[in-house]
């Protein structure tokens, strides 16, 4: 985190990724997701159904973490639970 987080916070950039699954026979999904770059950015590298989520309570489960250093934001995310807008499967990538 202090290494990359640093590197990447010194161009404003972020570095992001996400997967989610749809759990079988229900309207849930498990997501799990993580960035890491300038402080400012880092959620915006979060999937967008996973966006205004993080440290929140809409999910049964919702395990957020951040970190700050400086500049730097690392934050990590496992969601289980009814997410609105998730697809069945997806991988999302982030580098900007």
């Amino acid at each position: 985190m202090l290494i990359l987080g640093g590197a990447l916070s010194l161009f404003n950039t972020v570095f992001g990724v996400g997967v989610s699954a749809r759990i079988p026979f229900t309207q849930s999904n498990v997501t799990v997701a993580g960035s890491i770059g300038a402080k400012d950015r880092t959620v915006d590298a979060l999937p967008n159904y996973a966006q205004g989520r993080l440290g929140g309570n809409q999910n049964f489960i919702n395990n957020s973490t951040t970190l700050t250093i400086g500049p730097a934001e690392g934050a990590g995310l496992l969601l289980v639970g009814k997410q609105d807008d998730a697809p069945v499967i997806d991988l999302h990538l982030v580098f900007h």
